[in-house]
């Protein structure tokens, strides 16, 4: 075989040290040993503020942060071409640890609550990147090594932050410090990204020169060419949030969809308060019995295991997505009261974990359920409406519950709404999957009574044709 040229070589291993490259960015912007232990660190000796604080003034503003920069944040990623925004989430993590090793206040504290929320919003920067760097044969298979080498990278920071706390006697301020380390050498590692010259929806490639076929948006942008450029960055967005109400009708996209929504803020609420409820059951003062980076280490590796696991269910989903859901969602209700009710830390450890590897679970199918039928345009901006959608609901639970300004509700009779509120939607969840399953045997009855029928006929006809030779031959 000929040996190919070097210009050809070129492009092919152009790609792929830049997914590489990607990969090791998004394992070393995970590398924040003191993140599982902010709680603590908050609480203790080096800040000493108060768990109504931190419960009712201070952790409530992540929710806010998050709603107010989560569409501009969406639209600018796509519109910047992904670096500004990756640029702006490593200055947000380099702002929260210095609020954290020098803020003393509350407000500091809040505003620190402030820039994770902004590095909460950017994620969507990294997770889209990879798709304006591969051909969308590729986009499964690299989407899959971008999401691992995060999880490796959450794994690997929860664990080094628990050695260096329980083995190392390190104390959260220094470990703070090492955390800012980490994040301004990512900083770095953002800098020498390259900037992809296309994205998804303002950011086209054009000429008569691409070959690729027509996606989603330029078919539905058909319709605006005589209107240019203008025409088609304001109108195309309208349109798909307009075929987005068409897509709504479909059963299963539209129920994953309410699960996205409904259990996600949930599942988030609880992450919140969740070391705010571990100090309220251990409050220790010895820093080497918190054991918060290993509990995160253990459920960051369920979570990927499960969402593994997924991936080999094979069943009828438009049968039985409402029972799976119901299940599960009911298994998270009695983890949560077992969480709340339990005086044993090492038992509200484990509920926490079978918690987060249960939702992680249900995550690829939720992706694979709502993305099947929908263009890659289409399935970005579903996401992106179920997350805002998602976020709205907790932040007004938020309100009402946990801040100060409504009933400012201290941490446990906060699980106690969170276990109701999951009671709900499993009973809502359950008593749907009876309606399915009634519907779909009565659909069932008629269809086996015309084979029974069928199968019946031949016995009736049979005299018949044994007394005529005609009909003999004619069967024969």
């Amino acid at each position: 075989m000929p040996k190919k040229p070097a210009s050809e070589m070129a492009p092919d291993q152009r790609w792929k040290l830049q997914v590489f490259y990607l990969c090791f960015y998004g394992f070393m912007t995970q590398i924040r040993p003191g993140e599982s232990f902010i709680t603590p660190y908050l609480l203790g000796a080096d800040k000493n503020f108060t768990k109504a604080e931190v419960t009712n003034e201070i952790t409530p503003v992540l929710s806010y942060s998050y709603m107010a920069v989560l569409v501009p944040i969406f639209l600018l990623t796509d519109y910047l071409r992904y670096k500004p925004v990756l640029v702006l989430q490593s200055l947000s993590h380099i702002s929260i640890w210095l609020l954290l090793v020098l803020g003393t206040s509350i407000l500091a504290m809040q505003l620190m609550e402030f820039f994770y929320g902004i590095t909460m919003a950017a994620r969507i920067a990294y997770s889209s990147y990879i798709f304006s760097l591969v051909a969308p044969s590729r986009y499964q298979r690299m989407a899959s090594y971008s999401r691992s080498a995060v999880l490796l990278g959450v794994f690997t920071s929860s664990v080094l932050g628990q050695l260096c706390v329980t083995l190392g006697g390190i104390r959260f301020l220094t470990l703070n410090y090492v955390s800012l380390g980490f994040v301004s050498f990512g900083l770095i590692l953002t800098l020498f990204l390259e900037r992809p010259r296309r994205s998804l929806f303002f950011n086209r490639p054009g000429g008569s020169g691409d070959a690729t076929v027509p996606t989603e948006l330029d078919r539905i942008a058909g319709g605006d060419a005589g209107g240019g450029t203008r025409g088609w960055r304001d109108m195309v967005l309208c349109r798909m949030l307009w075929e987005l109400g068409a897509l709504a009708k479909q059963p299963q996209l539209r129920l994953w969809s309410l699960w996205w929504v409904f259990n996600s803020a949930g599942y988030y609420l609880m992450l919140y308060y969740a070391h705010i409820l571990w100090n309220e059951i251990s409050p220790t003062t010895d820093n080497r019995r918190v054991y918060n980076g290993g509990v995160d280490a253990a459920s960051t590796l369920l979570g990927a295991v499960t969402s593994f696991a997924a991936g080999y269910v094979k069943i009828r989903w438009t049968l039985w997505s409402e029972l799976v859901i119901g299940v599960v969602t009911a298994f998270q209700a009695g983890l949560l009261l077992l969480m709340n009710s339990t005086t044993n830390i090492w038992l509200c450890y484990a509920a926490y974990i079978l918690f987060r590897g249960s939702h992680q679970f249900l995550v690829p199918i939720a992706i694979f359920q709502i993305a099947t039928s929908l263009s890659k345009e289409l399935c970005a901006l579903v996401f992106g409406v179920n997350t805002f959608f998602a976020t709205v609901l907790k932040t007004v639970i938020t309100v009402i519950v946990a801040d100060k300004r409504g009933l400012g509700l201290s941490v446990h009779p906060q699980f106690y709404v969170y276990f109701g509120y999951f009671m709900l939607l499993a009973v809502v969840y359950l008593l749907a999957a009876i309606r399915v399953g009634v519907q779909h045997s009565h659909r069932r009855q008629p269809v086996e009574l015309a084979l029974a029928k069928e199968l019946c006929q031949p016995s009736v006809e049979s005299p018949a044709q044994e007394k005529s030779p005609e009909a003999g031959n004619v069967q024969a």
